[in-house]
């Protein structure tokens, strides 16, 4: 007997070929069969009609950071109501483990540096994660069992390097006795099912003391080594972040990269790429690192955002702004002195040359502070802003924009929320996007959904865009939109039977209406641990998620169901040609 039988759905499979009407029968967590409507004889306990309803695989997110979320929130909210039912986690170097037994401190660097760098409530990390693990296989345990998603994860290097070298992991250079202690560390983690390194050597990124984090510090020749470990084990990645991601990479760069996934003889992706019709040398200058890693024996894969993800900043919170050269000190002070120092006519000459020069990179994109639009605001003198254009203010006002902007977000002490508005939602760059998408080696992603939580929501990037495919650009058609989301990302984690619809496969499933797939607003809610806010957004059009053949989520509701598995390299991953 079958467990639930989907009846007469529009079967889009993930492979990319023609859509077609189905029944499809599911039992034991396992697509068994699929056959024309009508045709399967065989009882089921549950059943229900699709008929023009889209059935797809469930979506796959290559780049979260539900490292800490999935504890106190294990449906990874808003990422399945969006359709996906799995998620890569332990990016960008950061992850909750290995944590050092004999530092009990540790954990509160940890927690304070994942505040600091990826958004996350302090609070909510506090409150809402026990923190009793200190291997990585300890971590990947207390996960099992408890999870409505599949979620697989790589080892940060910054973790590592802390195990190991304590606070000399920020500053420092380890002895060979450390880089082994720290390579068998690794080759632990991997034995447990980490599916591979991640690091940065981002200047973007400082832990909780504002200090650059451990693994910045980490030189080409321990990059290797641990790249090299990497490709000892069955089914792993690589996952790196440097500075030039934002904009263009350096020589240096390229090369790191390059010999990273040369070494290990596995992937490596890296995000996000930016694409911009004003900057038409970035997307060129990005992709070279993947043209001479395929002469290397290797593969670089860049990932790039499908949608414009709404991001809103403050001059109160630490967020994009504060990493505009020249801004990080100012926005640090206390809030007196920083009103003080923002009202000051050379100070904010000086603030908007360094936004707008060569130096910001793609920072720039941020200092048209006329187009910012004012969002929610908290007093008297404020009323009635919210909604409003800067520009049009400052006219009414007789100030130039960024003064405008600083004496508004100075009424509220700067609690102020600010919407700057896209400057690339231009035709050329949505031409531009349509043709990169086709590139080898980039893929759909970037989302950081379970990161920078009350700043931006990338999560809803897959209803969104398979909305636009459908009833607005229309730039990719939806069953090479459903392969996007799906087959691509399953195959370049080398995922074991996931990732399309067929007979065998593990039962991961979206239902939705495609008269109705899209995302509502970004809103904030309070919702963490601690009542502490993060930026959501509601699903529309999806009518059902299934995640190893058990139901997760009914109209945008959640069942309760925890179907989902840690997805261990190696026994759910296989190895992923470079070749």
């Amino acid at each position: 007997m079958l467990d639930h039988l989907i009846r007469r759905a529009t079967v889009v499979d993930g492979t990319g070929g023609p859509a077609y009407t189905a029944d499809v029968g599911l039992r034991g967590g396992r697509i068994a069969v699929i056959a024309e409507p009508g045709a399967i004889a065989e009882e089921a306990v549950t059943s229900e009609d699709a008929d023009g309803l889209v059935l797809a695989p469930g979506f796959v997110d290559p780049h979260t950071h539900y490292d800490a979320q999935l504890f106190w929130d294990p449906y990874a909210t808003p990422s399945m109501n969006h359709g996906v039912t799995t998620v890569a986690g332990g990016n960008c170097g950061f992850t909750l483990a290995p944590l050092n037994p004999d530092r009990p401190e540790d954990a509160d660097y940890t927690r304070r540096m994942m505040s600091r760098v990826e958004g996350m409530a302090l609070a909510a990390l506090e409150e809402g994660v026990d923190w009793t693990w200190s291997t990585f296989r300890e971590y990947l345990d207390a996960l099992e069992g408890r999870i409505a998603v599949n979620a697989g994860f790589m080892v940060g290097h910054c973790a590592l390097r802390r195990h190991v070298m304590g606070a000399d992991a920020v500053g420092g250079q380890p002895t060979p006795a450390q880089l082994d202690a720290m390579l068998a560390l690794f080759h632990d983690a991997m034995d447990a099912g980490a599916w591979g390194l991640s690091t940065t050597q981002s200047s973007t990124h400082a832990d909780g003391d504002g200090e650059p984090v451990a693994s910045r510090h980490a030189r080409p020749e321990e990059l290797l080594a641990l790249s090299r470990a990497v490709g000892e084990h069955e089914g792993t990645q690589l996952e790196a972040i440097v500075a030039g991601c934002l904009d263009q990479f350096s020589d240096e760069e390229i090369d790191l990269f390059v010999d990273m996934t040369a070494a290990a003889g596995r992937p490596l992706n890296w995000n996000v790429l930016t694409i911009d019709a004003a900057v038409p040398e970035r997307v060129p200058r990005q992709l070279i690192p993947s043209e001479r890693a395929r002469a290397a024996g290797g593969r670089i894969v860049a990932l790039t955002m499908p949608i414009l993800t709404p991001m809103n900043m403050s001059l109160g919170t630490f967020c994009a702004l504060n990493l505009i050269p020249g801004w990080g000190e100012i926005l640090a002070l206390p809030v007196p002195e920083r009103i003080e120092r923002l009202r000051d006519a050379a100070t904010r000459a000086e603030m908007l040359r360094r936004a707008d020069s060569k130096e910001a990179g793609v920072f720039r994109r941020l200092a048209d502070f006329g187009r910012y639009v004012i969002g929610d605001t908290y007093s008297a003198a404020n009323e009635g802003l919210g909604g409003r254009v800067v520009n049009d203010i400052a006219a009414e006002r007789g100030q130039d924009p960024f003064h405008c902007l600083v004496e508004i977000c100075a009424a509220d002490d700067l609690r102020t929320v600010l919407w700057p508005m896209p400057t690339d939602n231009d035709p050329d760059s949505w031409a531009l996007r349509q043709r990169t998408w086709e590139h080898e080696d980039v893929m759909l992603g970037g989302s950081d959904a379970g990161a920078h939580l009350d700043r931006m929501c990338g999560a809803p990037y897959t209803t969104r865009f398979l909305g636009d495919c459908l009833r607005g650009r229309k730039l990719v058609p939806l069953t090479a939109a459903v392969k996007m989301l799906t087959d691509d990302p399953a195959r370049l984690f080398g995922l074991r039977e996931r990732g399309r619809i067929e007979e065998g496969f593990h039962a991961d499933l979206v239902l939705f209406d495609p008269e109705r797939i899209d995302a509502g607003p970004a809103t904030l809610v309070h919702d963490l641990p601690g009542d502490s806010p993060r930026l959501d957004s509601k699903a529309i059009g999806i009518v059902s998620v299934r995640v190893n053949g058990v139901e997760t989520l009914r109209d945008d509701k959640v069942t309760g169901a925890v179907p989902g598995t840690v997805l261990r390299s190696g026994r759910d991953t296989r190895t992923v040609s470079t070749a």
